[in-house]
């Protein structure tokens, strides 16, 4: 078949199409998102842009990708691909280059270019605005645009980031990272920059900390909806087309009285079949633990001798809170993923249990309240919301990395 250019008002990228944006397109990755937060917010009265979607929007719901954390999903979202795609499988990883467990927050790791820099290079004006620091030079990688974090925009300059002066021009101090006004500093810039710069193109994503303090319905998590929803009615007022998802969900892992269920992996298979005979590692590990203590429901394990990999995985499906055990192979066919970057076997806890490697190594002192958590199936599911109708949606399973297509393509 003869190879064809793609029209000028469409952009290929990770062979998907994507049209021009033709008015200002805000796309919102809500971390920690479980769809009860937005119903509960409604119900309450405190979320009219939320209401008024079911009347003059498009209300979907769709998968996320597996694990079900932060950085893989949100480099899912900005490439329109998989993890198998673009190569961040995790927040942390074994790095067998150089033989030690470091964090994956490197864009030297992305396989894969982003719709942001592939917009922007194609003569569109792109914006980013992420809570955590962790994510920015992912989410900027090859971006000419702008691009900064809440948690460093004291530090912003116009050769690094494309903007400074951004406490000034947001009119916020520089936010906790450990608070509601990490979120509500990204908004804040967001509606800044739509006034300032209009651009064709913009992504915003926030922290979960509330989430993982708060369960939906709430008087913390009503408050820091409310509080999302009154810069969403602005951006809705600017003329912006809006589509709204999330990375995860959120679920409790706790047993009855609201203590922590966890399986400490590690310690489990050091006891039952002598140290070094596997290495738990916890994806969900990076440098903000303090809300979940690096505790999640899915974990990979390495196996020193490859014989013992059987017997391994046994032992781990016997205990009590683990739903899955998956080879290698196995969860990169079934969950998209990198086989190079994902250890021997991956793990899956049920919905209210997580998973650590030594008790020794978790530090539990910062749970003030019962323990949150995500990285299993239990958190796959997330919203999926537009501010327009859409039209022709694709009848197939949707994912969180299908916003920017659905908004693009799809928009009435």
């Amino acid at each position: 078949m003869a190879h064809t250019t793609p029209p000028p008002h469409t952009l290929t990228i990770n062979a998907r199409s994507y049209r021009m944006p033709t008015r200002p397109v805000v796309i919102v990755c809500i971390d920690g998102c479980e769809q009860e937060y937005i119903n509960q917010a409604v119900q309450a009265g405190v979320a009219p842009f939320f209401a008024s979607l079911a009347d003059k929007g498009t209300v979907l719901a769709g998968d996320c990708v597996m694990p079900s954390f932060t950085n893989p999903n949100n480099l899912s979202i900005v490439t329109g691909a998989p993890p198998s795609v673009h190569g961040i499988c995790g927040n942390y990883f074994f790095d067998p280059e150089q033989g030690a467990e470091v964090l994956m927050n490197d864009a030297r790791y992305l396989r894969a270019p982003s719709v942001l820099a592939a917009m922007a290079e194609a003569g569109r004006k792109v914006a980013v605005v992420t809570a955590k620091d962790k994510l920015r030079s992912l989410l900027g990688h090859g971006l000419q645009g702008i691009c900064f974090s809440a948690e460093k925009a004291d530090q912003a300059s116009k050769e690094a980031n494309g903007i400074d002066g951004l406490l000034d021009k947001v009119g916020m101090p520089l936010p906790s990272v450990y608070s509601a006004d990490l979120s509500e500093f990204v908004f804040a810039a967001g509606v800044m920059l739509m006034e300032r710069e209009r651009p064709d193109l913009m992504y915003l994503s926030t922290t979960d900390y509330i989430q993982h303090k708060f369960a939906p319905g709430t008087e913390g998590a009503n408050a820091f909806y409310a509080m999302m929803d009154k810069y969403l009615l602005q951006l809705d007022a600017a003329g912006a087309l809006i589509g709204v998802t999330a990375d995860h969900g959120m679920n409790a892992k706790t047993d009855s009285l609201g203590r922590p269920n966890i399986v400490f992996l590690q310690d489990e298979l050091d006891e039952t079949l002598g140290g070094r005979t596997a290495r738990v590692l916890l994806p969900i590990t990076d440098p903000y633990v303090v809300h979940h203590g690096a505790l999640g429901s899915y974990a990979t394990i390495y196996v020193h001798d490859a014989s013992d990999t059987p017997r391994v995985a046994e032992r781990v499906r016997a205990l009590p809170g683990i739903q899955k055990v998956l080879s290698r192979a196995e969860a990169a066919a079934t969950f998209e993923l990198p086989p190079d970057r994902i250890g021997d076997l991956v793990v899956l806890s049920e919905r209210l249990t997580v998973i650590g490697t030594s008790a020794s190594q978790h530090d539990l002192s910062g749970l003030t309240v019962p323990l949150r958590s995500h990285g299993g199936l239990s958190e796959q599911r997330v919203p999926l919301l537009f501010n327009t109708r859409l039209a022709d949606v694709p009848a197939k399973r949707l994912r969180n990395f299908d916003v920017i297509s659905l908004a693009l393509n799809h928009a009435a």
